[in-house]
């Protein structure tokens, strides 16, 4: 069974969201996917404000604009590699590979990191990572072979190590769900020229455009060939961000509880029942407490069937 859950605005003040009960261990631990400079960054931060309680592990960014090594055996003093991120952009049928397998392993490390010690105190543990093994594979190493920067040599040594790694760490690294940032190239864009990263300022929308496609045909239309099968259902919170909420509090608690549809709310409970959906799982804000907060669901039943398209329903989780 298929579950890909559908937000009608994205808020963190607010947020509540589900998450799957695949993975063993404690707690959840949720991916937030994007387009470059999608608000991944602001999002995050805004996440960590409302629930501090949670744990966030950012993009290392800083990193790849520094790579350093060890320069002594005792390990005392560093030498500076260069600015990898720059690297890619300026050159990216040389460094496309080399980018993707530092980034991948970067991913690969955070997802292994045992579980945070404020967390142990906490009823429900949540572990965020921003970007995942997962997109590095389906979005950006895949979009940079499809569009000749990666050899299909390098695309194939790829995909062997990185096929290798997941099935031998196994349920250390899954994850139980995505929350996706979705947005406009054309916003992407605009947001990305008033950050200002200089790394960046050559990146044409074109780009953005294929990025786009990828994230909607991996998370969306889930017609992304992907080779893992706890991957191929996880369930999805689509966050619709292409109004700028950084600065606007009053955005931020609107997106969440605005109310696109007008059909008769439905108990997440009686899905449940029925058997339509398999777990939903409640966050409370203590900002919200436990408010209304309105998605829609679309769920795969023996009543679906591809040719009739999604089937959309509006309900409350309450």
């Amino acid at each position: 069974m298929k579950l890909l859950l559908r937000v009608a605005g994205g808020s963190a003040r607010r947020l509540c969201t589900v998450a799957a009960t695949r993975r063993r261990g404690p707690g959840r631990r949720l991916g937030i996917e994007g387009n470059i400079a999608v608000g991944k960054s602001t999002f995050v931060k805004l996440l960590g404000k409302t629930f501090p309680e949670w744990h966030m592990a950012t993009e290392q960014v800083t990193k790849w604009q520094n790579i350093q090594a060890s320069s002594s055996k005792e390990g005392s003093s560093f030498r500076s590699f260069g600015n990898l991120l720059q690297m890619i952009y300026q050159e990216p049928s040389r460094w496309s590979y080399t980018f993707q397998t530092y980034s991948c392993m970067g991913r690969l490390k955070a997802q292994l990191e045992p579980i945070p010690e404020k967390l142990l105190k906490t009823r429900e543990p949540v572990q965020i990572f921003e970007r995942s093994v997962y997109s590095d594979r389906y979005v950006f190493a895949k979009n940079l072979f499809e569009v000749g920067h990666l050899a299909e040599i390098e695309w194939i040594i790829y995909q062997d190590w990185h096929t290798f790694l997941l099935q031998e760490f196994g349920d250390q690294i899954a994850l139980d769900g995505f929350l996706y940032l979705q947005a406009s190239p054309e916003k992407c864009m605009e947001r990305m020229q008033r950050r200002g990263r200089s790394e960046e300022k050559e990146i044409q929308l074109q780009y953005l455009e294929q990025l786009h496609t990828q994230h909607e045909n991996w998370l969306i239309a889930r017609t992304t060939e992907v080779h893992l099968e706890n991957l191929k259902d996880a369930p999805v919170l689509v966050l619709d961000v292409n109004k700028d909420f950084e600065d606007n509090p009053e955005e931020q608690d609107k997106l969440m509880s605005k109310n696109k549809g007008q059909e008769k709310p439905v108990s997440w409970r009686r899905l449940l029942a029925q058997g339509k959906i398999t777990v939903l799982y409640h966050f409370k804000s203590r900002y919200a407490g436990e408010g209304i907060c309105e998605v829609s669901i679309i769920w795969h039943s023996c009543l679906w069937s591809p040719s009739s398209g999604p089937l959309f329903v509006n309900t409350w989780i309450q």
